[in-house]
């Protein structure tokens, strides 16, 4: 059981930056289980979609969409997850949800919205013209 809890959005000018960070209740990655760590987000009337994931090791994917503005990155020891995202667009606009994936592999990660166990509340990210 791990609860995640997202801080870091708010309002930002179009090509802003937000850091956006993510705090698990318990540890992320050990000798006995490790959790692949993702971000999505969901805009009104819109399903989430997928924007990074991380493996316990580091390995990272994102899908064309984001690549080059937005990074991914995990503290282990700290148990958290942050999302650098930069040249931020009115489009990206959403709520954004970190979400984590119980695995025992620390290679592993995932990029399927239904793969993930746990969510955060989410936090609301707003980009102005």
């Amino acid at each position: 059981q791990v609860q995640l809890v997202e801080s870091g959005g708010g309002l930002v000018q179009a090509g802003g930056s937000l850091r956006l960070s993510c705090a698990a209740s318990r540890r992320t990655f050990s000798n006995y289980v490790m959790y692949a760590m993702g971000w999505f987000r969901q805009a009104p009337g819109k399903g989430r979609q997928f924007l990074a994931t991380i493996s316990g090791s580091g390995e990272t994917y994102y899908p064309d969409s984001v690549k080059g503005r937005f990074t991914i990155s995990r503290d282990n020891a700290k148990n958290t997850v942050d999302l650098q995202m930069n040249s931020l667009l009115p489009e990206d606009t959403a709520v954004y949800y970190c979400a984590a994936k119980r695995g025992y592999y620390s290679g592993s990660y995932y990029y399927l919205e239904n793969d993930y166990d746990y969510w955060g509340q989410g936090t609301q990210v707003t980009v102005s013209s």
